[in-house]
């Protein structure tokens, strides 16, 4: 069986299993291992309110090597206080001991619900019960993406490899997320996995450019979590020379970690809560790339037009509106806006277009929509999904 999981690169174990965190019976702990220790990368979200596990996990990350990573689902020990402070501490200890490492080279995760203490009594026998089944499988990967999910219907898994200097790199990772998503610097919770030997410090400047450029330009619902995570670790166990400085072969593994974020930012909007299809918006010729990326979020975010997506509507007007409203500089008589290779606005004025073509292209799984917004010469872009009813009704239900 083919291998596509978190445990495909050399050197890693995982084992994902159900402790009772999760009423429903469902994966709700897991733990990735590299028991030969790896260097460790991760970004954060930049929530002033975060969960007690990114508090842990901001201090062990600069440990000089990383042994594990504990993760549960359904609670995010958010908002706890000293109490959840010390159960994330417990859980970095209790997953130590198991595989013989001191608690600073584990790191922690959580993600659920807010405002509740963890049951710790389940957690810890769900650690020592994860631990005795770290294998190196494919199901043992695929476990722990199951475990990592909240409201997601599916888990997302995404594997690559790159050749560098005639050695093969292995890079695997799983991501989860479908709600609460307008990240900023990182976004819910992903794992990423490689064998790449590289020094810390370019692990983190390639993990950072690749979020940026992908899992960052993801909008759901455009709001931030106070759990959001992103995590790389790097067993070096592949065989390259070291990647200790930016060159062809740092380019080369830059380049696909970033291919290995984006492929998981997509598949997060696809099973984004409620949504049917997801988009992506380029704005071009703004004055700087930082007024192309606000644009292109506040029309990926603005309702009106996630809804005229849910029902296959080219309503270019939605569009312009939004990319009015958002305060970046902008020339009325310059502006056009395409919908895939439709333009259906140019030059500040409405063109005859095929309404059925231009619906049937808002009708498939994914779809682009430029705008021209005529006030310079940068770029950006910024990935969403259609609004649906299900949206309302699933975070209705979800009670605190």
């Amino acid at each position: 069986m083919k291998n596509n999981t978190i445990t495909s690169p050399k050197g890693f174990l995982a084992a994902g299993i159900h402790c009772g965190i999760k009423e429903s019976g469902k994966k709700d702990i897991g733990i990735i291992c590299c028991p030969t220790g790896a260097k460790a990368a991760a970004v954060f979200t930049t929530n002033k309110i975060v969960s007690a596990s990114v508090t842990v996990c901001k201090k062990h990350i600069n440990s000089t090597k990383i042994e594990a990573v504990v993760v549960n689902s359904g609670n995010a020990n958010a908002c706890t206080g000293e109490t959840g402070l010390k159960n994330a501490q417990i859980m970095c200890k209790t997953a130590a001991q198991l595989i013989d490492a001191k608690a600073n080279q584990v790191l922690v995760a959580s993600t659920g619900i807010i405002g509740h203490q963890l049951l710790m009594q389940k957690v810890t026998a769900g650690i020592i019960l994860a631990a005795a089944q770290l294998s190196a499988s494919p199901k043992a990967g695929s476990d722990f993406a199951n475990a990592i999910m909240t409201t997601d219907t599916r888990c997302k898994q995404a594997f690559k490899t790159v050749n560098i200097d005639n050695v093969k790199i292995t890079i695997a990772g799983t991501a989860k997320g479908a709600g609460m998503i307008g990240p900023n610097m990182a976004t819910t919770l992903s794992f990423i996995t490689t064998d790449a030997a590289i020094t810390k410090a370019l692990l983190q400047k390639a993990l950072k450019e690749a979020v940026g450029n992908s899992l960052n330009k993801l909008t759901i619902d455009g709001h931030q979590s106070t759990n959001d995570t992103v995590i790389v670790l790097a067993s070096g166990l592949a065989g390259n020379k070291p990647i200790t400085k930016i060159n062809l072969q740092y380019k080369k593994f830059a380049a696909a970690l970033a291919q290995l974020t984006t492929d998981l930012a997509k598949q997060m909007a696809l099973d984004a809560e409620g949504a049917t299809k997801m988009f992506t918006v380029v704005v071009k010729d703004a004055s700087t790339r930082t007024e192309a990326a606000k644009a292109a979020r506040a029309i990926a975010d603005y309702a009106l037009v996630k809804c005229a997506i849910h029902g296959n509507d080219p309503n270019w007007g939605r569009i312009i509106c939004a990319v009015g409203s958002c305060g970046v500089k902008l020339n009325p008589k310059k502006l056009a806006c395409s919908i895939g290779n439709i333009t259906v606005f140019k030059n500040g004025r409405p063109v005859k277009f095929d309404p059925k073509k231009a619906s049937k292209i808002i009708s498939q799984k994914e779809h682009t929509i430029t705008v021209n917004v005529g006030a310079g010469k940068f770029s950006d872009f910024c990935y969403g999904c259609d609004l649906s009813a299900e949206y309302v009704k699933i975070n209705a239900d979800y009670h605190t």
